[in-house]
C-alpha cells in the first residue's frame, strides 16, 4: 500500500466519510482555547506498534498528523541490530521533533544475563529511560538487576487472560510490591478488562508504580476481537483520565490501535480526536 493512499483513504467511502465527519464535530466542539483552560495534564501518545506495516519516514508523518510528539517505540520502527545504527536512528526521531518515551513491548523469556543486558543495553543507546517489558515470573529477578544497573525502569505489560504470566496489572503489581522503584506497570486498558478487572481501580492501585498506560476500546469488554476507535466502545475514558489526573500521573496516554494494520490512520485519527475532545471537555486545553 502506497503512503498516498493511504492518506487519501480518510476521505473514501462510507466509514471514511464518517471518520472525516467526525474530526469536525469535534474540532467544531472542543478545539477552540479559550485563555481560562489550563493545557492538559493528560500527554497522549502513540505505540508504535500501530503502525506496524509502515516504515520509519510515514510513522513520522502520521505523528505530525496527529499533532503529538510522544512516542512508544517498537523495535519494528527501531531495530535492536545493527547495533551501531540504534543510536543514529533514535537521533532522527528526535531531529523530526519527537520524544522517545519508552521502548517495547520488549520481551524477556530466557533467564540469562547475555540476553537481558542486550535489550538494556539497546535502550540505553537509544536514550529511551522506560522499557515497556514483557518478562516471565522465573526472569523477572533478573530484570530487576538491570533496571538497577542501568537505571532504566521496567513497565510490565498485561496481556488479558491468554497471557499466562501478567494477565491482569493486578498480577504485575503482586509480583513487584517488595521490588526496586523501577519495577512496574505498563497498564493496558483493553487487556486489563477483558481480564476482568476494573480499569480504574488498577489505575489507582499501581500508583507510583505506573509507568505507562496503552489505550484502547472494546464494543465487548470480553472481546479482544471486539477492538474500535476510542469512543465507540465502553472503555471508561473519562473515568481513566480523572483517575490520572487526580494521582498527579507523570506518564503517557499511548494509543495502540492494533485493528486494520494495513489502513490504522482513520481510527487513529478519531481516537486522538475523541480523547482530545473528553479532555477539552474537562476544561483542559487539550
Amino acid at each position: 500500500m502506497s503512503f498516498s493512499t493511504t492518506r487519501r483513504s480518510l476521505l473514501r467511502g462510507g466509514s471514511m466519510l464518517t471518520a472525516s465527519a467526525f474530526l469536525s464535530n469535534y474540532a467544531a466542539a472542543f478545539t477552540a482555547d479559550t485563555p481560562s483552560s489550563p493545557p492538559s495534564p493528560v500527554r497522549l501518545g502513540i505505540a508504535s506498534y500501530t503502525f506496524r506495516k509502515f516504515d520509519q519516514p510515514h510513522l513520522i508523518d502520521f505523528m505530525k498528523q496527529l499533532k503529538t510528539p510522544y512516542l512508544n517505540l517498537k523495535d519494528t520502527h527501531l531495530p535492536m541490530t545493527p547495533v551501531d545504527q540504534i543510536a543514529p536512528r533514535a537521533a532522527e526521531y528526535r531531529a523530526a521533533g519527537l520524544t522517545l518515551t519508552a521502548a517495547g513491548t520488549i520481551y524477556f523469556p530466557k533467564d540469562e544475563d547475555e540476553d537481558i543486558r542486550a535489550k538494556f543495553e539497546y535502550c540505553k543507546t537509544a536514550g529511551i529511560s522506560l522499557i515497556v517489558g514483557a518478562p516471565t515470573h522465573e526472569t523477572l529477578a533478573r530484570v530487576e538487576k538491570f533496571a538497577k544497573l542501568y537505571n532504566i525502569r521496567v513497565g510490565i505489560h498485561n496481556h488479558g487472560p491468554e497471557d499466562k504470566q501478567w494477565p491482569s496489572p493486578l498480577d504485575v503489581l503482586a509480583a513487584v510490591k517488595n521490588m526496586d522503584p523501577r519495577m512496574g506497570c505498563c497498564i493496558d486498558v483493553g487487556h486489563t478488562m477483558r481480564s476482568g478487572t476494573d480499569v480504574v481501580a488498577a489505575i489507582r492501585k499501581a500508583g507510583p508504580r505506573l509507568f505507562d498506560i496503552h489505550m484502547k476500546d472494546l464494543a465487548d469488554s470480553t472481546s479482544k476481537e471486539s477492538q474500535v476507535a476510542v469512543g465507540q466502545g465502553v472503555m471508561p475514558v473519562r473515568e481513566i483520565f480523572q483517575a490520572l489526573i487526580a494521582m498527579h500521573y507523570p506518564g503517557f496516554v499511548d494509543l495502540e490501535y492494533e485493528i486494520f494494520p494495513d489502513d490504522p490512520l482513520p481510527g487513529v485519527l478519531q481516537s486522538f480526536a475523541y480523547m482530545r475532545g473528553v479532555l477539552a471537555g474537562m476544561g483542559y486545553k487539550p
